[in-house]
């Protein structure tokens, strides 16, 4: 479930660069995306039985091609359409309510910035740890500052067990530094949902695994 080079995707119908989101989730599938992340935050986000009929698609997409699908920061959504898990950031809901929320069998990821949010986020039985921004990114309004990465490399030296996904202003041209530092994989959002061609750009992070591009 989280072999490297894992291309982790993160998308909101806002985030869909002007496309049919779910046509976007779909390419993303086909061409090899390793998880599927609903984040419906922002203007103009989906709410009430739309948010859910919405998530209830993603959902049977991500199962016909056998990729999990997991939604950011709302477990009530998340039980009502057996999503695979749920990932919460440090503002969201207590880790250890989280996790007794959604019970012991589905994914419970956590946003971290520090060995001790990593700490505690174990604690309470998190799965994977997501980690950035790593670089500057738009994709988010409430994103931290860049903090490259450090915190990646020292969060694995202290949990080397426990996967960790970069993510923030992550493109195959910059992803070496974050393999290089013991990542699972990156977790994009406009990186693979502005391309042109998104399976192609998911061959290109896989290949910068690989320190190769194609």
């Amino acid at each position: 479930m989280f072999n490297k080079p894992s291309v982790y995707f993160i998308m909101g119908t806002q985030n869909a660069s002007g496309k049919d989101p779910l046509k976007v989730l779909e390419e993303a599938l086909k061409g090899g995306i390793t998880h599927f992340q609903l984040r419906e935050k922002g203007t103009g986000a989906l709410q009430g039985q739309d948010l859910v009929e919405f998530a209830e698609k993603c959902q049977e997409l991500c199962t016909q091609y056998q990729i999990p699908f997991l939604i950011n920061d709302d477990v009530d959504l998340a039980l009502a359409v057996g999503a695979d898990g749920i990932h919460i950031g440090q503002e969201d809901m207590d880790c250890d309510q989280a996790r007794a929320l959604i019970g012991k069998e589905k994914m419970l990821g956590v946003s971290v910035h520090s060995l001790e949010e990593a700490r505690v986020a174990i604690d309470a039985g998190a799965d994977y740890f997501g980690m950035g921004p790593v670089y500057g990114t738009r994709s988010k309004a409430d994103a931290k500052r860049p903090a490259g990465t450090a915190g990646i490399e020292e969060v694995i030296s202290h949990f080397p067990d426990i996967p960790v996904f970069g993510i923030g202003g992550i493109s195959p041209q910059n992803a070496g530094a974050v393999w290089q530092a013991g990542a699972c994989g990156v977790a994009v959002i406009s990186a693979l949902s502005g391309a042109d061609d998104i399976a192609l750009q998911i061959a290109h992070f896989k290949n910068s695994y690989k320190g190769v591009l194609i």
